[in-house]
């Protein structure tokens, strides 16, 4: 099993790889951007990001300006940073990081950064030069998998919700090879990330990293299954807006998710800046709640 330092470094990986080279944080911010009784008064909402250059974003601030919010971006050069800053006041939210990584980073700091909504999961997905359906797959065949521990795990999830294995107790974010129990209609063999699209004159099928689709040249519509948004397994893999935990129901932070959710030019831009592979989901607040409290159990019993 892994250790909550190692996942949280193989979690970073599973974030989508767009960093923007850019100014990072000034000096802190009040991070309570509550109403005031002049409009002229509202608390300017800062939000971190690792992608501010991405086309979207403007797209987004413009939109919350027309709500009467003020929308400032924060970019950061690399993961470690944006939930420090949020938890220490510097920003009111943060967008950048899916469930599993924000709970990797609560139980690493002891702090309490919660989920107030979804924006996108960014699938992993399983291909094969050989069979154009999963159900083709013959029985015996071997499938390959990323030998990382964050997307070995996720690899061996969306072969069980394909119905190519089962896993030891339902599977979880922790699951190994070693936990592929003996009566699945696949076996299943561990290769580094880099290897598996290249593996696929010699296997059944493989998980391939959305980073070596172009390489080995794929896109994300080969894929013969991948990560189900609706199966309760994807959901710790599903992107959020974090706030800090007193500042969850905080209404204008609540408006921003639903600006970002409903306006249909910053989702347009949110799949074409992931190259066509994000799929926009609207995941309950309460389910990704109990996602990252499920997580973070789970890291501390393999800590």
């Amino acid at each position: 099993m892994s250790t909550p330092k190692k996942l949280i470094a193989a979690a970073a990986l599973a974030l989508p790889l767009v960093i923007a080279l850019a100014g990072c944080a000034g000096s802190g911010t009040d991070s309570a951007a509550g109403t005031s009784d002049s409009a002229a008064e509202q608390k300017t909402v800062r939000i971190g990001v690792v992608n501010s250059g991405d086309p979207y974003w403007e797209t987004f601030t413009e939109a919350a300006a027309d709500e009467g919010i003020d929308v400032e971006l924060v970019n950061f050069t690399e993961y470690t940073q944006p939930n420090p800053a949020l938890s220490a006041g510097e920003l009111d939210l943060n967008q950048f990081q899916h469930v599993i990584y924000l709970a990797t980073y609560n139980v690493n700091s002891d702090d309490d950064l919660q989920p107030i909504g979804s924006t996108a999961i960014y699938p992993l997905g399983l291909y094969s030069s050989q069979y154009d359906s999963v159900k083709d797959i013959p029985e015996g065949a071997t499938v390959a998998v990323p030998n990382d521990e964050s997307n070995q795990a996720r690899g061996l999830l969306v072969l069980q919700s394909a119905g190519l294995i089962e896993l030891e107790d339902g599977g979880s974010p922790f699951s190994t090879v070693a936990d592929v129990l003996p009566d699945s209609k696949v076996k299943v063999e561990a290769l580094d990330a880099s290897f598996t699209a290249t593996s696929l004159p010699d296997v059944a099928a493989a998980i391939v990293n959305n980073d070596f689709l172009e390489d080995a040249d794929l896109t994300a519509d080969d894929a013969i299954a991948q990560d189900d948004p609706s199966d309760p397994a994807a959901i710790p893999y599903i992107n959020i807006f974090a706030a800090k935990a007193e500042d969850a129901d905080n209404p204008t932070y609540l408006k921003l998710v639903e600006i970002y959710q409903n306006t249909q030019a910053v989702l347009d831009g949110v799949v074409e800046a992931s190259g066509g592979t994000a799929v926009l989901v609207k995941t309950p607040v309460d389910d990704l709640v109990a996602s990252l409290t499920d997580v973070e159990d789970d890291i501390r019993a393999n800590s």
